[in-house]
């Protein structure tokens, strides 16, 4: 199967998994409810949901990742959602459409977001009760990832040093853990499902980090090259906002060499794991391949 075809049945999997796994927006408060299914059903790649389920193919396993995948993504869109707040990154529009924000108002986006964040461990506890060592694997993969030394702190240090010019080694320190931090996150609890050895898991970890550095890398270089219609959202907000990107540190060459030498990373990675790994790396290669 081409991966084009692959990524698409997995994304109507993941929709599938989105509709019946979340509350329904006649759920009380229903407005909270509306804005969660609102924010989760804006469409997007699903990529982080496509790199669970793509890991969790490797090599056979029990039980089904769906959950695990539709719970990542609940954590995704909740930082889209505080992210595109006026007090963070002002951000009127995602995915082609009004951010959460807009939509409704600031307090129900916040609410929101603070309820797909909760409601992602929920997932994860009650779709995995029954293998606990699984469930307890994955809790911990994705709150590390996103927690305040990782995804917020992240998070944080990059509010910090808006406007500033930063050394390389800060840039690095924000873009690990904002970004790969996440995508990580999402390769190891793939993998979980097949009771992987440590190597095997350092190995994927190691994978995520180069995989999300040339993400970002990348998402700097749209940014500054690309347009509002074709990303779906806002362009231009790094250089509104006088941030210090790798398009700024080392110029548009200089940042795709650096994508492309994190990209073949990420590559170099996922093959020493083994497993039925082509389609994982082939979606790794179409990420790293979106700026040429």
């Amino acid at each position: 199967m081409a991966l084009k075809e692959k990524l698409l049945k997995i994304r109507k999997q993941v929709e599938v998994g989105i509709d019946t796994m979340l509350p329904s927006a006649a759920t009380r408060p229903t407005r909270l409810h509306q804005a969660m299914r609102y924010s989760m059903e804006a469409g997007g790649k699903r990529i982080r949901p496509s790199l669970v389920i793509l890991a969790s193919e490797l090599f056979p396993t029990q039980p089904n990742a769906l959950a695990a995948a539709v719970a990542i993504e609940c954590l995704h869109t909740y930082t889209l959602v505080h992210d595109d707040l006026p007090a963070v990154d002002n951000s009127d529009l995602r995915r082609g459409r009004p951010a959460c924000h807009k939509q409704f108002d600031q307090a129900t986006a916040i609410l929101a977001g603070d309820a797909l964040l909760t409601y992602a461990f929920q997932l994860l506890a009650q779709s995995y009760q029954k293998t606990p060592a699984l469930a307890t694997a994955l809790v911990g993969d994705l709150a590390s990832a996103s927690g305040s030394q990782q995804l917020i702190g992240g998070q944080m240090e990059d509010i910090e040093n808006e406007g500033k010019a930063v050394r390389p080694d800060t840039l690095q320190y924000i873009h690990e853990n904002k970004t790969a931090a996440l995508l990580t996150a999402a390769l190891t609890m793939g993998l979980r499902f097949s009771n992987p050895s440590e190597h095997q898991i350092e190995a994927m970890r190691r994978c995520g980090n180069h995989l999300g550095l040339a993400f970002q890398i990348i998402d700097d270089i749209l940014d500054a090259t690309s347009d509002a219609e074709t990303m779906g959202k806002p362009v231009g907000n790094d250089a509104a906002a006088n941030k210090s990107t790798y398009v700024v540190l080392h110029g548009i060459e200089g940042a795709r060499k650096e994508a492309m030498r994190h990209t073949e990373a990420a590559v170099a990675n996922a093959e020493s794991i083994g497993g039925e790994n082509e389609m994982l790396i082939a979606l790794i290669q179409d990420l790293g391949q979106r700026i040429r």
